[in-house]
């Protein structure tokens, strides 16, 4: 059959329903799986779905494509990715949630876990091969039965998580499916609810569902600003990232969460490590080292955090997107509600918990920074800038440089750090800076756009649209 290409990305299917992405490939899907995962010795595969428009027809068809390779499929229903993966991890070891994440209302695609590991590169490459030569194996014997994991899924967490005191919170899912879970879990721990937006609607009325751009959390503010609720909490389209907001509206991006996180984790688990994406501050490694721990920076990608983690047998990771993943006392992968929960049992114990979040260490920095390519580029420019560097290239010297070439290009200088990787979902490279001042970041970001313009002459850069 032809498929586009583009809809298989590093780490998912993603792609525009129907023009790209629809029906017939959700079932040829449903076909290479099954087809892979009976050749893994997996017959037992969870099926879910965000709330997006197109959900539905799209699991029809591809549980009909998993139930014609002899697949036994659970399906939980409309539930977040997490939801999804907690499935994975208690009632089976292989999933796939249809989810448009945070994409605009009209994608759609597929996050996959197969034998308890995230499918990503090569393997969602070799699932694309056999849809195309239609190689897939059909059998007999294949079931469907549904299941809801809700009540398991919440009395798993608030059997975990213990507050110290009561907490008043603002909670706003954005018309995602986590709105169908997340405020009764919260009340459930003891908290008072402010709901903005908890009803799921695939049209996304209200603002996109995406804590990691600034505009999405105006409501947030707005309601800590006209309520006594302490703390704001946002998620995205499917459940598995966190936005959070104090009470004066500051927004506390994961890198900074991520302090919080290990400082905690820590004392649990003394010198642990602790894994963060090349994208997360200067900050948090030596925060880490402070706590006790083991400071790991590693590529961006939430597939390839998970599987760094089960390769160090790593108690926390984290991504500066938004995605954290607790090990310690849960299962590893990345979940927005449980990762507020977390969070809400660790500030409860002050009697301000936004002084103790602003209070975390932080730095002068840059939003997430994109410059457009043709196809295929980024990763010839991130190649060339490496071998400019390592060649003798690096710029102020006297402030210490370090080099890391783990993912695309990161310098660190004893005042702050820049980045230029190559997206693996887009043709854009990905720039960040840092500076411990607002004269440092000026220096880092002129000496990184100087050093990219030796390479890319024609480059110019935009904030990123996620």
């Amino acid at each position: 059959m032809q498929v586009h290409p583009s809809i298989f990305k590093a780490y998912d299917i993603r792609g525009v329903v129907p023009s790209t992405l629809n029906v017939d490939v959700a079932h040829a899907l449903g076909r290479a799986f099954g087809t892979h995962a009976q050749a893994c010795g997996e017959t037992v595969v969870a099926v879910g779905r965000d709330g997006r428009l197109s959900g539905p027809s799209l699991v029809e068809a591809l549980v009909r494509g998993l139930v014609e390779t002899g697949m036994d499929v659970i399906d939980v229903g409309a539930v977040t990715t997490p939801m999804l993966y907690f499935a994975a991890n208690t009632l089976c070891r292989s999933g796939i949630q249809v989810t448009g994440s945070h994409n605009p209302k009209d994608y759609n695609g597929f996050k996959m876990v197969l034998g308890g590991r995230a499918i990503y590169g090569d393997e969602i490459q070799g699932l694309r091969e056999i849809m195309q030569s239609e190689t897939w194996t059909l059998k007999t014997g294949g079931s469907v039965r549904a299941v809801d994991v809700t009540a398991d899924y919440q009395a798993r967490i608030v059997g975990d998580i213990r507050l110290s005191r009561p907490m008043k919170v603002v909670v706003d899912c954005g018309n995602g499916i986590a709105g169908a879970s997340a405020p009764a879990i919260f009340r459930a721990l003891g908290c008072e609810v402010i709901e903005l937006f908890s009803e799921v609607d695939g049209h996304f009325p209200n603002h996109h569902p995406d804590p990691s751009k600034l505009e999405n959390l105006n409501d947030v503010i707005h309601a800590l600003q006209t309520t006594d609720a302490e703390l704001g909490l946002a998620f995205d389209g499917d459940g598995d990232r966190l936005g959070i907001v104090t009470k004066d509206g500051q927004i506390i991006f994961p890198d900074r969460q991520m302090t919080l996180f290990a400082q905690d984790v820590l004392t649990r688990v003394p010198g642990g490590t602790i894994v963060f994406d090349v994208k997360c501050s200067q900050r948090l490694a030596p925060a880490i080292r402070n706590a006790g721990g083991q400071a790991l920076m590693f590529k961006t990608g939430h597939s390839l955090i998970k599987a760094k983690m089960k390769e160090v047998d790593s108690p926390l990771g984290g991504e500066m997107s938004g995605h954290i993943f607790f090990k310690e006392r849960w299962y590893g992968f990345d979940d927005g509600t449980y990762a507020g929960c977390r969070l809400l049992e660790i500030v409860s114990r002050s009697a301000d918990a936004s002084a103790v979040l602003n209070a975390l260490p932080t730095s002068h920095s840059t939003p997430e920074l994109n410059v457009g390519c043709v196809e295929g580029e980024p990763h010839r420019v991130s190649a060339a800038l490496q071998q400019l560097v390592v060649s003798g290239g690096v710029p102020s010297p006297e402030h210490q440089p370090e080099v890391c070439v783990i993912d695309g290009l990161r310098i660190d200088w004893v005042d702050g750090f820049g980045l230029i990787r190559a997206s693996n979902t887009t043709p854009v490279l990905v720039l960040r800076f840092e500076g411990q001042t607002p004269a440092a970041l000026a220096r880092i970001e002129h000496d990184m756009l100087a050093l990219l313009r030796q390479v890319k002459p024609d480059a110019a850069f935009q904030e990123a649209a996620h």
